[in-house]
């Protein structure tokens, strides 16, 4: 197959649309965002080279326009049966080349129908406690007779490499920007008057993003399963302050931090209302997400963010929580 033309490219910022691929493992249908979707190739098993002590889901890797790949079986790692034989799906069996937490990875699936346009809003997301033991799927979303359960790349390849999970150590983050650098108390201190938000939907990386930011410091943290609440609570924060200054929200806020994907509202919708609708030009707001690259880039400087992360790069996302946040 030809490479994938993402049609997302003419998607306004800001409009809380997606784009979602359907794929079907068996019979079942799921999806992901095309914005994680590079192009879509045959599996060809004759160009599979295996690895020795590698995961029973890691197949090997891929030879794909020159570059060696790893390649993700989904059928094994989501511990489905085949409900085909192999001489039955092996004809169609494709494999979806993905880039997102600034890496490529390819996933083997049994066939693929085509890419929706829907609103995050049609977007179910997991119940909570579910989301505690299977964080895999971010939510479900009903088309025609089908549910579609939207896999959750990101979660999948960190139980594969437990290096791209978050982790964060002092010492590994760039020096705070500044005429000076501050000792290490100060800047602690410092970063305990701030008080911050996030919004994220994924149960695991909320958790251990606000382990993360206690940690360093950022005690004062707010957090949100989506754009939509935290929207919500940002609105009645502007309306409790009666009139201060744009950004300012009555010191109750000083920074947001915010996902893209989310159930409800995403990351770049919530950033243009809070902009346009409630007036707050001078709010940072940073967008830390897996689907950061230079397209996604523009889109979040489009709807007012003041910077983006990409996953997992937490040194990088706390240097520029401080460089906001420290000054102050």
């Amino acid at each position: 197959m030809n490479e994938v033309q993402k049609q997302d490219i003419l998607l306004e910022s800001g409009t809380n649309e997606m784009e979602v691929i359907e794929f079907y493992l068996g019979e079942q249908s799921f999806g992901i965002n095309v914005q994680k979707l590079r192009e879509i190739i045959k599996y060809e098993p004759e160009g599979l080279v295996t690895l020795p002590e590698s995961p029973p889901s890691m197949l090997g890797t891929l030879l794909v326009r020159g570059n060696t790949i790893p390649l993700v079986d989904l059928n094994i790692h989501l511990r489905r049966k085949a409900e085909a034989s192999e001489k039955e799906t092996g004809s169609r069996r494709v494999v979806l080349v993905c880039e997102f937490n600034g890496r490529i990875t390819c996933f083997l699936v049994d066939g693929v129908n085509q890419i929706h346009r829907i609103s995050w809003t049609q977007v179910s997301p997991m119940a909570e406690f579910l989301g505690q033991y299977r964080p895999r799927f971010t939510g479900s979303v009903r088309i025609e007779d089908r549910e579609i359960l939207i896999v959750d790349l990101e979660h999948i390849l960190a139980e594969i490499d437990p290096d791209s999970v978050l982790h964060y150590e002092e010492a590994a983050a760039v020096s705070t920007p500044g005429p000076a650098k501050l000792r290490h108390e100060e800047k602690v201190e410092r970063r305990g008057r701030n008080r911050l938000m996030l919004a994220e939907d994924s149960v695991i990386i909320r958790a251990g993003l606000l382990k993360i930011l206690k940690e360093a410091g950022y005690h004062q943290v707010t957090t949100f399963v989506d754009g939509e609440k935290c929207y919500e609570a940002i609105r009645r924060l502007k309306k409790e302050s009666n009139g201060s200054p744009a950004g300012d929200l009555g010191g109750s806020i000083d920074l947001l931090i915010s996902d893209i994907e989310m159930p409800g509202m995403d990351g770049l919708t919530l950033c243009r209302r809070i902009r346009e609708e409630l007036g707050l030009t001078e709010l940072p707001i940073l967008m830390f997400s897996s689907l950061i690259t230079e397209q996604m880039a523009h889109k979040c400087e489009s709807v007012g963010a003041t910077g983006y992360v990409s996953k997992p790069q937490i040194p990088e996302l706390i240097e520029m929580i401080d460089g906001h946040c420290l000054a102050r």
